[in-house]
């Protein structure tokens, strides 16, 4: 994992992550990530959980205002 990671949530749009990192699915399979990934928050992406441009097409306002942390130890 990177050590100058670097997550954004886009204004109604999705969660931009950037940095050096690896991503991996549920499966196992890992992808090494080397400038950023977007991941959808809208729920509607047909590439989940990566973004797909589909809350601009839907609409989607996020309503979130801060962020609340949960860290996990």
């Amino acid at each position: 994992m990177s050590e100058n990671l670097e997550i954004k949530a886009s204004k109604s749009g999705p969660y931009l992550i950037a940095g050096n990192f690896t991503f991996t699915d549920a499966e196992g399979n890992t992808k090494t990530v080397e400038k950023m990934v977007a991941l959808c928050r809208c729920g509607q992406s047909a590439n989940k959980p990566f973004c797909d441009g589909t809350h601009k097409k839907i609409g989607f306002e996020a309503t979130e205002g801060a962020l609340a942390l949960n860290v996990i130890a």
